[in-house]
């Protein structure tokens, strides 16, 4: 065999560079072009890759089209800080509150939070801000003022006065803890800082961590939560994705030398790969986007995807070199082999993305837009400029013979390998049978098990988080001292302006705040109709048999003049029924939301309606109700999309029901999957399947465009299947083994999400690398032979290199995927 780096121009001589389609020919007869646009392409946008940011927004994670989140916006101003806030709870872990040392502290860090950029000053509350007051009867009628009384000094006398005050705030279990031995610093946050820049969770969470490590010390521990710190701990945990993704580097790079034994060709697949992550981050400041705690991971996804498909080319000119081929005419027939299949593939990898975008949550549209972008430049960089590479510096001669080792072992008389003749055995009667069997048996009981999966958190605290994480041990703290977790609904009861203290109005409330009282998960509950009941109460000595809600409008208006604004807004036109819960567990919210909307549908009237939801839990509530709608309709599109893509590339359902129905299979037991490891569909799960589905079509298209070939040439099933498992077979396994280990490496992450998201890619990278090489054989049986046998007589010509016939081992890599003729001419 001639050596595959020495350019001798007899090799190339009676090959025709005006052979092939025009992108061949404008590609390969312009090498050095194309070269220079990729290396001009890659610096500029490598400048830009120093612009990325990561960071995230609290409105781009929930559903804003959603009647719930709309109701929301449309009184955010009136509702501050039921959205995004945060919950800092200052512990004195030697005493309880009344501690002179205690409130100093506490006075120090709510003054320097009060400071911090994107803290909605006018709204934030602890013991020391003028809105915290207590209210009481006397004999001289109603009396009240700020808790922290305006002479306080720290002395025993201004301490004693602090508990009083407490006592009657109605802040224990809100405020200050019910063990009276921490209390919280509420504070609402805005979208953007002062100086119109988007708030920045990471730099804001460095900010409240400085604060806590100066604060903290043997008397006193700090505990926060809310999503600005859930966000900062994730985008802190996701800095680490740098090291997963040089692991995956190292985990691929080092199996894909074990498989060539050539070091060129290894690095020039790695170096393809990471050149279309290099073009994917430089796009996105450009186009004007950040990178974020979900949409983070997909650069690696991007590296995954241009592996699996630069192995496949890099095989395929490995192949033809071996057979004595030039590299430049290797690398040409290997493109005019694959480039459709790997066109295909990667519009269905698009596909798999682009469907995220009917989800209408902005991080998720992000996600699926920043993704298209790195499946679009892989067209490029694994498609075209790999050829293009390889075309040049070639393959080592000894890498080359073993990748023909297996062929020239059967043109030898050889057995085939081992597990070659098992996978064969999958073209018979019997194995095709029985594997055809046992999965439908997997898919009944997958599809079983599937419908017990839940929408939503499954778990309490920030399922994103580990469980013995920092935050989720801070949010066990608040829902253990305070009774109930920061997970606040609340529903805006809008009336004409004026009448929300009228007695029909409130009597409303009042059996809505009854009745959710008793629903399991809500601890408890706080309207305007509540504190009416505990005023009157306190007006009539404490005496409880006035619990009641009186029908007295005099009385009404005078209780609800004095009553807190967050009970109700300036004009008397909205008012809010708090809900506070233990958990915001799927059950928990969907129980809360349909009750609360079937007595919306029986008491709405003209002049009042229950309207839906705000605060963290009504929001993750409106978030869990459209995953829910999306869920199976994201899976329509996505098989409707592959689908309609692979009957063009095969022009045949039969071929299609062979390559999608393993893709199927997949999706039921990843759905199986989640329920038994108790992952719940939400924001960070969702893109998963779809994702799973896209990527995964891969390994059918390669597998079935040589099989599919080979038929249609005239040859049996057995013959073309291990044909297909020569040239493209191999490089699926190994892609599909290498990439389940390098996302199983995520289990390691302290971020949650990423662990499932790991475990859930590589139980999808191995079933649907399984399907193709083993279901997809079986249908075959059943589907094609029949078929494929009526077209035989009508197969093109034999392909012949340089006007010579091709030997049967040229012809096995000689194929288009449509079986059309790779001839030069």
């Amino acid at each position: 065999m001639k050596s595959s780096n020495s350019f001798n121009a007899s090799d190339m001589a009676d090959f025709d560079p005006r052979s092939g389609s025009v992108l061949e020919r404008a590609l390969f007869n312009h090498r050095i072009w194309v070269l220079l646009v990729c290396l001009i392409t890659t610096v500029v946008l490598g400048f830009q890759t120093s612009r990325v940011e990561l960071n995230a927004s609290f409105e781009k994670m929930i559903p804003t089209q959603h009647p719930y989140i709309a109701n929301y916006l449309d009184h955010q101003r009136e509702l501050s800080g039921l959205g995004n806030a945060l919950r800092i709870a200052v512990a004195n872990k030697k005493g309880d509150i009344y501690d002179a040392d205690y409130l100093k502290t506490l006075q120090q860090l709510s003054d320097q939070i009060y400071l911090l950029p994107g803290v909605d000053r006018a709204y934030m509350k602890s013991l020391w801000t003028p809105a915290t007051r207590w209210v009481a009867v006397t004999e001289e009628g109603l009396d009240g003022g700020p808790v922290i009384p305006d002479e306080y000094d720290g002395k025993a006398q201004s301490l004693a006065q602090l508990r009083r005050n407490v006592q009657q705030s109605n802040e224990i279990g809100q405020l200050v803890a019910f063990d009276q031995r921490s209390s919280i610093i509420y504070v609402p946050l805005l979208a953007k800082t002062p100086d119109g820049k988007s708030l920045d969770y990471s730099v804001l969470s460095e900010q409240l961590e400085a604060l806590r490590a100066k604060y903290s010390s043997d008397s006193i521990d700090i505990h926060i939560t809310g999503f600005a710190k859930k966000v900062g701990d994730l985008i802190a945990g996701l800095k680490q994705i740098v090291l997963f993704f040089i692991v995956a580097i190292l985990i691929t790079t080092v199996v894909l030398y074990w498989y060539t034994r050539c070091v060129r060709s290894t690095l020039l697949v790695v170096f393809c790969s990471l050149v279309a992550v290099v073009w994917q981050l430089g796009l996105l400041p450009i186009l004007g986007y950040q990178l974020d705690p979900y949409s983070v991971l997909v650069p690696f996804l991007v590296f995954a995807i241009g592996m699996s498909h630069g192995a496949q080319k890099m095989n395929g000119i490995m192949q033809d070199i071996g057979r004595g081929m030039h590299r430049v005419v290797a690398a040409r027939f290997t493109f005019r082999r694959l480039f459709l299949a790997g066109l295909t593939a990667l519009l269905c990898d698009a596909v798999g993305f682009a469907v995220l975008m009917i989800i209408k949550i902005q991080v998720i549209q992000d996600l699926a837009l920043i993704a298209s972008i790195g499946v679009a430049v892989l067209i490029f960089t694994n498609l075209i400029l790999l050829p293009v590479l390889l075309s040049y510096v070639g393959v080592s001669p000894r890498a080359a013979q073993l990748s023909l080792k297996s062929e020239q072992a059967e043109q030898s008389g050889q057995q085939r390998h081992a597990f070659w003749r098992f996978l064969d055995l999958f073209t018979q009667r019997r194995w095709a049978s029985i594997c055809v069997a046992a999965s439908l048996a997997l898919a009944v009981f997958g599809f079983m098990v599937s419908e017990h999966l839940s929408i939503g958190d499954l778990d309490a605290g920030a399922p994103e988080l580990r469980p013995d994480s920092r935050y989720n041990r801070d949010d066990a703290f608040l829902t253990e001292k305070y009774g109930a977790s920061s997970d606040l609904f609340a529903v805006m009861v809008k009336t004409p302006a004026g009448a929300c203290a009228r007695y029909d109005i409130l009597n409303k409330v009042d059996n809505l705040d009854w009745q959710l009282r008793s629903l399991p998960g809500v601890d408890s509950t706080n309207s305007l109709a509540l504190l009416n009941r505990r005023m009157l109460v306190g007006f009539s000595e404490g005496s409880a048999k006035w619990y009641e809600l009186q029908n007295n409008q005099a009385m009404l208006n005078m209780i609800t003049a004095s009553a807190p604004r967050g009970l109700y807004n300036e004009n008397c036109s909205l008012l809010t029924l708090y809900a506070y819960l233990t958990d915001h567990k799927a059950a928990t919210l969907t129980r809360l939301v349909d009750h609360v909307e079937a007595f919306a549908a029986a008491n709405n009237t003209d002049e009042v309606q229950f309207m839906l939801a705000a605060g963290s839990a009504g929001i993750e509530a409106a978030t869990n109700i459209v995953v829910k709608q999306a869920n199976r309709e994201m899976l329509i599109w996505v098989y409707a999309a592959v689908i309609l893509l692979c009957l063009v590339t095969f022009r045949s359902w039969r071929a299609t029901v062979c390559a999608v129905i393993p893709l199927m299979l997949t999706s039921i037991l990843c759905e199986a999957l989640m329920v038994w490891l108790n992952i719940g569909v939400k924001v960070a799960t969702l893109p998963v399947i779809a994702l799973g589905v896209g990527i995964g079509v891969d390994y059918a298209l390669y597998v079935m465009s040589i099989m599919l070939a080979h038929l249609r040439r005239g040859e049996s099933l057995s013959e073309s299947y291990y044909n297909a498992l020569l040239s493209t077979g191999k490089v699926v396994m190994l892609t599909g083994v290498t990439l389940a280990i390098g996302v199983a490496t995520w289990i390691l992450s302290p971020i949650k999400f990423q662990a499932d998201m790991g475990v859930l890619l590589a139980f999808m990278f191995i079933w649907n690398m399984v399907g193709a090489l083993i279901l997809l054989p079986a249908l075959a049986y059943f589907l094609l032979p029949s078929k494929v046998s009526e077209q035989a007589a009508n197969t093109a010509d034999k392909p012949s290199v340089n006007g010579q016939p091709t030997t049967k081992s040229q012809t096995t890599v000689d194929v288009a995927p449509l079986a059309r003729s790779v001839s030069p001419t």
